[in-house]
């Protein structure tokens, strides 16, 4: 006799539909096949106890539990409530004739509780995808999947609940505390959603202007500076000017914290942007993804949202280095024997550092001590190569005594937000047909298509290239780089004002990261 139950696994970021088949038939043993790893394998013994204590029996005859298509790694405690299913049907202890109509997915307790599992919000999309009825989730993980609509997203707590569910008559009912319904609209409010407001951050004009920009059009940033002038109160202010996500960002950023299994604010799909600050010591693995199960790692985490690498010189240079065509490509693909994996990485990178070892290099006090080869041998943790993906390059001097003691609030971040707002709204606009949300995301056949320029602005630009030796990449970076001022300033046109100002924070000479070398 056989039963089938459905259970999903997640690749990448998109989950597949895993068939459980449970079959007793003459004999003795329990067999669990489908490539499962040690959790899976160890489910069995999960299930049979936790069935145990609602008093179901167990056929004591040969029973084969094969976990479909059988080439896929199964990995995970998520499948334990199906194979419990399956299981209680094959035995033929209660009638369920709706179980093949749920994507079932749980951790069971030994007492019949269910515990979260991660991947709950892919699993939801795929079963409306492919005409499943409805998911039947732990109570934990049913809230990320709340605000998937035409399907029902049910969250149990217990194997008895999920059984009660299974064998309601058509049309009853469902158990009022099971049913999730839709998270609230609406996001935290910008005047006290947030740790950190531009407001206080005094005097910094320059770097305040910078970040505004790289809101406005997803831009790379890099803040350079000695210790105490504000690189790291400035970068923790970003979040607080970033535009809220849009319907298709929420859902690809929400998706990769499910399968991650990482929590967010409030119920349903994320609203705030992500900001992630990694510590040097982070790993290769943890920083770009990897390990037994491929997992996403930060710079995952931080798609269409914020990476920000405090000290970025004290990374290992092979981190760094592996940032490199993340940066550029918006993905990574973690590549194994058997299989690969890719997962969405487009961030917004803000990184900051000290100008030397002692970190007062270029300093008014004059009290740096460094050795020109102590401060070459610091700087050079950031290549060429990975300095050039860089949209802007900030010097960040120490604020005056007099601006430091004074009073008065700057400009708050709501304010700010708001201009960012708008320069977003005119990219959306721009980019409607196109499949991408900001300038800094432009290829090569739109930046031609929506960065033209004059002949003046041409001639200036070209001057600019052979005097500061630009590569084809900063030059496009420059191009996206006006186009986002320009949208700040709500012109159609890229003028050489704008073009000026993009230059200036590209310019490597004088007090910034790579002077003297």
């Amino acid at each position: 006799m056989l039963y089938k139950t459905f259970c999903v696994t997640c690749i990448g970021i998109d989950a597949v539909t895993v068939t459980v088949e449970v079959d007793v038939t003459p004999g003795v043993g329990i067999h669990l096949v489908g490539l499962p790893d040690s959790a899976v394998r160890e489910s069995l013994l999960r299930v049979f106890t936790a069935l145990g204590s609602y008093g179901f029996r167990v056929p004591g005859r040969k029973i084969v539990v094969n976990l479909a298509p059988a080439d896929i790694r199964k990995e995970g405690s998520a499948f334990d409530l199906a194979i419990a299913l399956g299981i209680i049907a094959v035995s033929e202890d209660v009638a369920m004739p709706h179980l093949s109509e749920y994507i079932l997915m749980g951790e069971l307790a030994l007492d019949g509780s269910i515990r979260p599992v991660p991947g709950a919000l892919p699993a939801a999309i795929h079963a409306k995808e492919n005409g499943f009825r409805g998911c039947i989730l732990p109570r934990e993980s049913a809230v990320e999947a709340c605000d998937i609509n035409d399907i029902q997203i049910l969250g149990v707590g217990k194997l008895s609940q999920v059984i009660e569910l299974l064998t309601a008559e058509e049309g009853s009912p469902i158990i009022g505390e099971c049913l999730v319904k839709p998270s609230p609209a609406g996001g935290p409010d910008r005047d006290t959603g947030f740790p950190n407001d531009f407001r206080y951050v005094k005097g910094q004009k320059v770097a305040k202007r910078g970040l505004e920009i790289a809101a406005a059009g997803g831009h790379n940033l890099i803040l350079s500076g000695s210790p105490g002038s504000g690189k790291t109160l400035l970068a923790s202010c970003l979040p607080s000017i970033l535009p809220p996500m849009t319907a298709e960002e929420s859902l690809q950023t929400s998706k990769i914290y499910s399968i991650a299994g990482e929590k967010w604010r409030g119920p349903g799909l994320m609203k705030e942007r992500p900001f992630r600050a990694p510590h040097h010591s982070a790993s290769l693995s943890s920083l770009v993804g990897g390990g037994p199960s491929a997992r996403p790692g930060e710079i995952s985490l931080a798609h269409n949202g914020v990476l920000f690498l405090d000290e970025i010189a004290e990374f290992p240079k092979h981190v760094l280095e592996a940032l490199r065509q993340p940066v550029e490509d918006g993905r990574v693909t973690i590549s194994r024997v058997k299989y690969k994996v890719e997962y969405p990485s487009d961030f917004m990178l803000i990184a900051s550092m000290n100008p030397c070892p002692c970190g007062y290099y270029g300093d008014p006090s004059g009290r740096c001590n460094c050795t020109q080869t102590a401060i070459d041998r610091y700087v050079s943790k950031l290549s060429g190569p990975m300095l050039d993906r860089m949209d802007m390059q900030i010097f960040v001097k120490r604020v005056s005594s007099e601006e430091l003691v004074a009073n008065d609030l700057a400009e708050p971040s709501a304010d700010i937000a708001a201009r960012v707002v708008a320069a977003r709204e005119i990219q959306a606009e721009r980019f409607r047909k196109e499949n991408i949300f900001t300038n800094s995301q432009m290829n090569v056949e739109q930046l031609r298509r929506y960065c033209n320029i004059g002949e003046v602005e041409k001639r200036f630009l070209k001057g600019m290239v052979e005097k500061m030796n630009l590569s084809a990449r900063a030059y496009g970076r420059i191009l996206k780089l006006s186009r986002t001022i320009a949208d700040l300033d709500g012109d159609n046109f890229i003028s050489l004002q704008h073009i000026s100002e993009a230059v200036h924070y590209r310019n490597f000479d004088g007090d910034n990261i790579r002077c003297q070398r």
